[in-house]
């Protein structure tokens, strides 16, 4: 995979940051402007579906107690097992993350043969799964704690849940903010994000 000037006109902008503080939101706007969205959650739930060699290495890996009674992975579970087990999801990752970021260069590939003007990748391993070396711009998505912790309990996970979650990442906007081309605190409410988003849609020629 290459950057823009080897592709052509399509930029590539790569969307990271903390979990609960807008990526999707982010992305869901680009998409409104124009872009091809890549979701590598979606991408990783097609991974890890019946059927997928991923699914059995995950089998594998963590035990027949993950799976569901209709054989497909019972994600909640495996969720609280790996976010209170560092060594767990560093496992877990190995196993998905090869699969979903080839279904990103077949996505990204695609995209750019249909003339899309902009891509924007939206994956919280973006960095450290080598994926924001291909991109033209990097947006770090990120939001103050309170916000960041209320938008985890509103998705439905529990005090417990959340807190474990956002503890697992490791302060990612910290060791991220290096890579970035572009910081967008959501903090500031929708309207202000939305804005500013556009305002970077503008800038990167896309738009």
């Amino acid at each position: 995979m290459t950057r823009r000037g080897d592709r052509g006109l399509t930029v590539l902008i790569g969307i990271t940051g903390p979990i609960g503080c807008g990526k999707s939101a982010v992305a869901g706007w680009l998409g409104e402007l124009g872009a091809t969205v890549i979701d590598a959650d979606e991408l990783a739930r097609e991974s890890t579906a019946l059927g997928e060699p991923a699914l059995d290495a995950v089998f594998d890996r963590f035990g027949e107690r993950y799976r569901r009674e209709d054989g497909s992975l019972d994600r909640a579970a495996l969720g609280r097992l790996v976010f209170s087990d560092p060594a767990a999801l560093a496992d877990l990752e190995a196993i998905v993350h090869p699969a979903v970021r080839s279904r990103i260069e077949i996505a990204i590939v695609a995209a750019e043969a249909a003339g899309a003007p902009a891509i924007a990748v939206e994956a919280i391993k973006l960095v450290e799964g080598g994926l924001a070396q291909m991109c033209d711009e990097v947006w770090l998505v990120t939001c103050d704690p309170e916000r960041q912790y209320e938008r985890l309990l509103a998705r439905g996970l529990n005090e417990a849940e959340a807190t474990q979650r956002i503890a697992a990442q490791d302060d990612p906007a910290r060791r991220l903010r290096p890579a970035a081309t572009l910081v967008i605190d959501t903090s500031r409410g929708i309207e202000e994000t939305r804005r500013r988003v556009i305002e970077a849609w503008r800038a990167s020629g896309a738009g």
